[in-house]
């Protein structure tokens, strides 16, 4: 039997599913405790549970799906996991200590489809998506580990922006969410959860319509269709009308503030008439839009993009600033330990690959 990670299921679900196997509706608040709020892992640790249940759960479901495979610690306290799923694809999530609490940026899928050209996530293609189960897995991986280190420290804050395109794998990020919210569980607040997405403009009017109370944040990175297009690929699908247009429904629908984020390439993108068209895409909504300036991170397979001049990126915040634009930049983190975004996942296998292929000739010679 090929069984499922147990993470995967919301406690509706769980509930529905031992009540179909003839156990009482208060054990799954019992197995759903030991799971998120003493986080066990062995079904057998579960010591306020029958034996038959125990069992039952045992054999049609499992616990771990991954293992880690390489850990990559920051001077800025920043970690990077790389995780080894069961069927060997490797996944990255980050553990960033903010200010304002503990965040975790996981991954929805094994590698991205969207191809923006400046991307170290896209540097190997989409193979499969994560389920629901390995997608808070990740969560209760780095929670784990944080027990180890000080039982007093806990997630507060999750942000979707790992490898992969969430609104690709939208049934399993609603269930993720869900599962992550529960305040029987983990209990992360709506308002500490981001999901972000390079712009799919009908998931866009879904995810308003599914009501989940959490932020959305938009990948933009350009004001105009000519240059969106000539570095996110997805722009030729889904220009930036059709995308304004879904943002629109979001606002009106949730009333909830939306961020752009908005990558910085020097001589690409950052130049002060950018800003300008910029300001004039947000046009009236001004008062539910903020833009997040992010300093472009370099990856060695995209030498055409370089990292904008800090006197660059100040002047971009204050041509924003002086349009009246809500305007951030992205604090680092963890830019000596492969901060980009895939840069580890995409280094390690290329290190595999390289291994594999010394091997080889040391056999033929």
């Amino acid at each position: 039997m090929n069984k499922q990670s147990i993470y995967g299921l919301t406690l509706e679900q769980l509930t529905t599913w031992l009540l179909e196997y003839g156990h009482k509706r208060f054990r799954a608040t019992q197995v759903w405790d030991w799971l998120y709020r003493k986080r066990i892992t062995d079904f057998a640790e579960m010591l306020d549970v029958n034996k038959e249940c125990m069992l039952l759960l045992a054999d049609h479901f499992v616990i771990d799906t991954m293992e880690e495979h390489v850990k990559q610690e920051s001077e800025d306290g920043t970690i990077k996991f790389l995780f080894r799923l069961k069927d060997g694809n490797l996944i990255e999530t980050v553990l960033m200590r903010q200010k304002y609490g503990l965040s975790v940026c996981v991954t929805t899928q094994v590698g991205c489809n969207i191809g923006c050209s400046f991307c170290a996530s896209g540097l190997l293609a989409k193979s499969r998506d994560l389920s629901s189960g390995e997608i808070v897995e990740q969560i209760m991986k780095v929670q784990q580990y944080l027990d180890t280190v000080n039982p007093e420290h806990k997630v507060s804050h999750v942000v979707v922006m790992g490898i992969g395109e969430p609104f690709d794998n939208f049934t399993n990020l609603l269930n993720f969410l869900t599962i992550i919210k529960d305040h029987k569980g983990l209990a992360i607040a709506g308002r500490g959860i981001t999901v972000s997405t390079s712009g799919l403009a009908d998931k866009i009017v879904e995810f308003a319509d599914a009501n989940m109370q959490v932020n959305l944040a938009v990948s933009l990175h350009a004001p105009n269709n000519e240059l969106r297009t000539r570095i996110m690929k997805i722009n030729r699908a889904i220009p930036i009308e059709k995308l304004m247009s879904a943002i629109d429904y979001y606002l009106e629908k949730s009333n909830r503030r939306i961020t752009f984020e908005y990558i910085l390439m020097k001589d690409v993108n950052d130049g002060r008439e950018h800003a300008l068209e910029l300001a004039e895409l947000i046009g009236h909504r001004r008062q539910l839009v903020n833009v997040n300036l992010i300093p472009y991170n370099p990856v060695d397979e995209h030498s055409q993009y370089q990292r904008s001049e800090l006197e660059s990126i100040r002047a971009f915040f204050d041509t924003l600033k002086k349009q009246d634009v809500s305007v951030s930049t992205r604090l680092e983190h963890g830019v000596d330990i492969d901060a980009a975004c895939g840069q580890l996942r995409s280094k390690q296998i290329k290190k595999s690959k390289e291994n594999s292929l010394t091997k080889d000739s040391m056999v033929a010679g």
